[in-house]
């Protein structure tokens, strides 16, 4: 996969997606530095790397924290020996109706979601510029910066912001060897995903398990498995994807055709 001799961070990797991002990444050659509010959490994945063969680091990382995240780069870099590419996988989901949702609601979303995906690029970039690397940075955004689903119009938002910031970056940065893309999951079977079954059966009936397994992308006919999109990103990451630049790309089993 072209990652042998790199060094990745990847953002919220204490479970779910992240945590099969984190995998991917390493098994694609990768050692992996991994970052979670839950320290805890990130430890686990670390062992879960190391476990199959790779080397891992485990960092306590607030993405809405400046001196969180330079801290973070700095612990990679002395600990790894340097930082090649970037993952910004933590984000937040909170539903709510948009006429019931709250301005808090709004700010929380645009805080984790773009804000602190925007100070990570920063802090990423500064430092792959220092090094004098080819660098390379992935954006998780969702389908759902496309598709804009009910009940979650903040979260769409954030995510479609994503989607511009990448490009805004990808063009902005190549001068300065720094690829940037995004990918847009859909379906992927993660406990944010679990959590929205439960917050719609809880209002409109049902049973959430059940329409948990109905929540599969109509081609592929099962979930995404959060490795699966990992092995996307591993790739996006990586020299082989150099014509690839500023893309959205989706990674939702068919659902969203543009």
């Amino acid at each position: 996969m072209g990652l042998e001799g790199r060094t990745v961070l990847v953002t919220g990797a204490g479970r779910g997606m992240g945590r099969g991002i984190a995998l991917a990444v390493a098994e694609a050659g990768a050692a992996v530095a991994v970052g979670d509010l839950d320290l805890a959490t990130v430890e686990e994945t670390a062992r879960l790397v190391e476990a199959a063969g790779g080397r891992a680091l485990a960092l306590a990382l607030d993405v809405t924290d400046g001196a969180s995240i330079d801290a973070a780069v700095t612990r990679t870099v002395e600990a790894l020996g340097g930082l090649d590419g970037w993952v910004n996988n933590a984000g937040l989901l909170r539903m709510a109706p948009a006429l019931e949702a709250t301005v808090e609601d709004w700010e929380a979303h645009s805080r984790v979601n773009v804000a602190g995906v925007f100070a990570c690029c920063q802090a990423a970039a500064r430092r792959m510029i220092a090094q004098g690397v080819e660098g390379a940075i992935v954006n998780i955004a969702s389908n759902a910066g496309k598709v804009g689903y009910p009940n979650m119009a903040a979260y769409n938002a954030s995510k479609a912001a994503v989607i511009n910031l990448t490009r805004s970056l990808a063009a902005e940065w190549a001068p300065r060897r720094i690829n940037v893309n995004a990918v847009c999951p859909g379906g992927v079977q993660t406990p944010m995903l679990a959590a929205v079954a439960e917050w719609i059966t809880a209002r409109q009936g049902g049973d959430a398990a059940q329409l948990l397994g109905q929540m599969v992308p109509a081609q592929l006919g099962r979930h995404v498995q959060p490795i699966e999109v990992g092995r996307v990103v591993a790739f996006l990451l990586s020299p082989h994807a150099a014509i690839i630049r500023g893309q959205a790309i989706n990674v939702d089993g068919g659902d969203t055709p543009y």
